[in-house]
Parts: C-alpha cells; sequence; structure tokens
C-alpha cells in the first residue's frame, strides 16, 4: 500500500510502549508494578518506563518495580511537592515528572528541587492547526 498504516510505520518496541501508554491511560485500575514489570520484558535496555500515578503510594509501587520516571498527575502544587519529595527520599534515581493542570500562568507553583519534569498539555492540546499539502503537480 502507498500509505501504510500506523502500525506498520512504526518499529514493534514504539508500537509496544504506545500500547502500555494507551493502557495505562484507560485502564486506571492497571497494577503499575506488573505493567512495569511487563513493559521491562519488552523494551530495549535504552528504553524508559513512565508510570502515571493518581498517589504517592502508586509512585512507590511503580518506582519499586523500575520503573525509570514517575509522572505525579493532576496534584495540586502543595501535594505534588510532598509527593515527588518523599518518592526522591527513598528512590533517588527516579525522575518525577508533574502533569495535569500546569498552565504558563501557574508553572512557577509547580518548579522544585525534586521535579525534573513538568509537561504543559496546552503546548499539544492547545496549538492552532496548520493545514498544508505536499503533493508535487507536474
Amino acid at each position: 500500500s502507498s500509505n501504510p498504516s500506523l502500525a506498520h510505520s512504526l518499529p514493534p518496541l514504539t508500537l509496544t510502549r504506545l500500547a502500555q501508554e494507551w493502557l495505562a491511560e484507560d485502564t486506571p485500575h492497571l497494577d503499575p508494578a506488573g505493567a512495569v514489570r511487563a513493559a521491562r520484558a519488552v523494551c530495549g535496555f535504552s528504553s524508559k518506563v513512565e508510570v502515571e500515578c493518581q498517589s504517592v503510594e502508586e509512585g512507590s509501587e511503580a518506582a519499586a518495580a523500575g520503573a525509570d520516571i514517575v509522572m505525579l498527575d493532576n496534584f495540586q502544587p502543595q501535594e505534588l511537592h510532598a509527593a515527588a519529595q518523599r518518592l526522591k527520599k527513598d528512590f533517588p534515581s527516579i525522575l518525577i515528572e508533574a502533569s495535569g493542570g500546569v498552565s504558563p500562568e501557574t508553572l512557577q507553583q509547580f518548579c522544585s528541587p525534586h521535579i525534573d519534569i513538568i509537561s504543559l498539555g496546552c503546548i499539544t492540546q492547545g496549538c492552532p492547526v496548520v493545514d498544508f499539502s505536499l503533493k508535487v503537480i507536474h
């Protein structure tokens, strides 16, 4: 086919990671430790495993299972900082990502020495769309 599907144009490991991210997003009661072990079983050594967590307990479980990045999602800034500090104390090499509810106006509230990554949904969700074509007409 001249227009390959997404499944045919992405490497298998990338597809696996995407499927696991979608699965984690759509199945909030998924066992984080089991998901991390499953991801580690199929990913290469250079792949990072990230787990989206709704509580510090989920973050601890994911970190203990071997996650590289714990995303603390939809935390208020004060609870985010306390959770990140606790996770960094227990798992010093873990990367902590803050996500959910962060905007350019509130960004500074989410900064702390225990937060390594801050995601702003407005960067990808609020962008204007450009419609263009790369067709070459003879």
